[in-house]
């Protein structure tokens, strides 16, 4: 667990940035569940960071701004009865959680018409439709 976090090919996360705390996990346990802190809770300064670039940095202040209590994002993971399990848990989860928002933007959708052909498909697909209600008609209405 020495390693720091690699993110991205271009930023690693240092172990010393990232901030755990523990807790007990909430739900059924066996003996030792009042005694045993399982939950982590995974913290990561994302405005103060010296390890992040600066134009991800603006890129996942953006798209993270819901998440974040004072620039400080925040993972809990509970999931796994033993805590070593919830540590590794809180680390993949904030790893994708900050891929995700360093992504670069999808490209953008490039408005298309449909084709004559398929228009015309449409529009005798519409009439073969309405001449099928037409024909089910009793009395000819």
């Amino acid at each position: 667990m020495d390693d720091g976090l690699r993110v991205t090919d271009r930023w690693v996360v240092a172990p010393a940035e990232l901030r755990e705390r523990f807790s007990r996990s909430s739900g059924p346990g066996g003996q030792g569940v009042n005694t045993a802190d399982s939950r982590v809770e995974l913290s990561f300064d994302l405005v103060g960071s010296p390890s992040i670039p600066e134009p991800l940095r603006t890129r996942a202040l953006d798209r993270l701004a819901g998440r974040l209590v004072d620039g400080v994002l925040t993972i809990a993971a509970s999931e796994h009865r033993a805590q070593l399990a919830n540590r590794e848990a809180a680390r993949e989860r904030l790893v994708s959680v900050l891929r995700a928002a360093v992504a670069p933007p999808p490209p953008p959708r490039r408005p298309t018409r449909p084709s004559r052909a398929a228009k015309e498909r449409r529009l005798a697909e519409k009439k073969r439709r309405g001449q099928r209600k037409r024909d089910r008609r009793v009395d000819g209405e």
